[in-house]
């Protein structure tokens, strides 16, 4: 079949394709409605999206909502959808980051409680400017609370030291 075979309702896409885009569009919308005003100052929307996002908090009725949100959709259409799913994949990497930054510093939590001092010195090596005194003294505290099977309240104060010390 060549392309002076087919006709013109051939070309366009489906009346269910269309639906399954414009229902994508109007999800996309309400990831966005769901953001902190913060976040969503980093993605490239124009005013008149911005205005209906913002209207979305007025509106309390449920048919009012779904056709509002039907609204974003169609506004969804003429944004930079590129642009968009860029600041949300760096958004996704940046979460991915700070989860894999998390997991280290858990592992160190871990790692101090149950080797001691080896890994003391180790954690003070690649962070010289610990308060050690404090460190050695959570790490007692934690052991102690494993050992009596009490809730790890000192556990988490030595992760937000090493945390704070991390800088995360």
């Amino acid at each position: 079949m060549t392309q002076e075979d087919l006709s013109p309702a051939d070309e366009r896409p489906s009346k269910s394709q269309l639906k399954r885009e414009m229902h994508a569009l109007q999800a996309l919308g309400e990831r966005l409605i769901a953001m902190k005003p913060a976040e969503r100052a980093r993605f490239p929307l124009s005013d008149e999206l911005l205005a209906a996002i913002a209207e979305t908090d007025r509106i309390r009725a449920r048919e009012a909502r779904r056709r509002h949100m039907q609204y974003v959709g169609k506004l969804m259409r003429r944004e930079d959808l590129e642009g968009i799913q860029a600041v949300f994949d760096e958004m996704d990497r940046e979460q991915l980051r700070r989860d894999h930054a998390f997991h280290r510093l858990e592992k160190w939590r871990d790692r101090l409680v149950d080797e001691g001092d080896e890994a003391v010195e180790a954690f003070i090596a690649d962070y010289p400017d610990v308060d050690r005194q404090a460190l050695r003294q959570l790490i007692r505290n934690a052991r102690r609370e494993r050992d009596q099977g009490k809730p790890p309240t000192n556990a988490r104060r030595l992760f937000k030291l090493i945390r704070d010390t991390a800088g995360l």
